[in-house]
């Protein structure tokens, strides 16, 4: 008998996806950061969910404030992977009977705080018994048609480009972590941006994403992929999840654009390539090496 562990998390999801029909309101289903519906002349509507699991996602270890916060910012980074503005949420809780009240009310008050400072309307929600935490977050964004980004729209020639560094989602990053949505609404005004998503799964499987649904390859470079502070290497930053920075593509002329305005938190790591290329890093030592299909899976 198939399991779940046979054909991996992405081999689920697409399972599940040929199974999706959808009607002509909806302009991006499964398979991007958020689903993309009609709204009205202008803007589309986001829409995405993500789900917290005690001792997969946090433990009890973990401050129950933090724990919150990052229930609606991970959300909250899928409005910013496609360049949008987040408006509404709705939570729905787990909780075991016997949790302490004063671990509720700061894991509640992390989730209004984080809400109330990037402007989300905390509008409902459910509450469930059950024998670990667990936390859903679905959230409403916005964003104009002509801003919204997609994971499909890499072209070679790209510059690929990220925000901020990697690897620090091991010393608690992935509790802290700030969504980018101020970068991104920068980044859409401003020049064409051809791809993005947010690097919640390592920057080696998030970047596949956008090269499989672009239907492009790449090059990195190692020494322009900027670490977090007491990262222990690079395969923590090409492979660890949680960092939650995001990763983008733009035109070689857009991408000057940017470089000259020498901000800080923006740093080029490499090139979008022709499909036939593949993926592939080029080490510390110069040696052109394939990256590895590797990076966090649920199964």
């Amino acid at each position: 008998m198939a399991r779940i562990k046979d054909i991996g998390e992405f081999g689920l999801i697409e399972r599940f996806r040929k199974l999706i029909k959808t009607d002509a309101s909806v302009v991006e289903a499964s398979g991007d950061d958020c689903a993309v519906l009609k709204l009205d002349k202008s803007n589309y509507q986001l829409f995405t969910c993500d789900m917290l699991i005690e001792d997969v996602d946090f433990t009890l270890k973990d401050d129950p404030y933090l724990i919150g916060r990052k229930a609606v910012a991970v959300s909250l980074s899928d409005i910013a992977a496609c360049a949008g503005q987040a408006r509404y949420c709705v939570i729905s809780l787990g909780l075991p009977k016997d949790t302490p009240l004063k671990f509720a009310d700061k894991l509640f008050k992390g989730m209004l705080d984080i809400s109330r400072k990037y402007k989300v309307n905390l509008v409902g929600g459910d509450l469930s018994r059950s024998n670990k935490i667990t936390i859903d977050v679905s959230m409403l964004g916005r964003v104009e048609k002509k801003h919204l980004a997609l994971r499909s729209g890499a072209l070679p020639n790209d510059i690929i480009f990220m925000t901020g560094e990697l690897g620090g989602s091991i010393s608690g990053k992935h509790l802290t972590f700030t969504p980018r949505l101020k970068e991104a609404r920068f980044l859409a005004r401003n020049f064409k941006i051809n791809a993005m998503i947010d690097i919640s799964d390592g920057l080696a499987q998030d970047l596949r994403h956008i090269l499989d649904k672009s239907g492009v390859g790449a090059v990195i470079y190692a020494d322009l992929i900027p670490l977090s502070k007491g990262t222990p290497g690079l395969s923590a930053a090409l492979h660890s999840g949680e960092d939650f920075e995001l990763l983008f593509t733009l035109p070689r002329r857009e991408a000057r654009k940017l470089l000259k305005r020498k901000l800080t938190g923006f740093s080029p790591i490499g090139e979008i390539m022709p499909k036939e290329y593949g993926f592939k890093l080029v080490d510390k030592k110069e040696r052109l090496v394939n990256v590895a299909p590797q990076g966090f899976r649920h199964f």
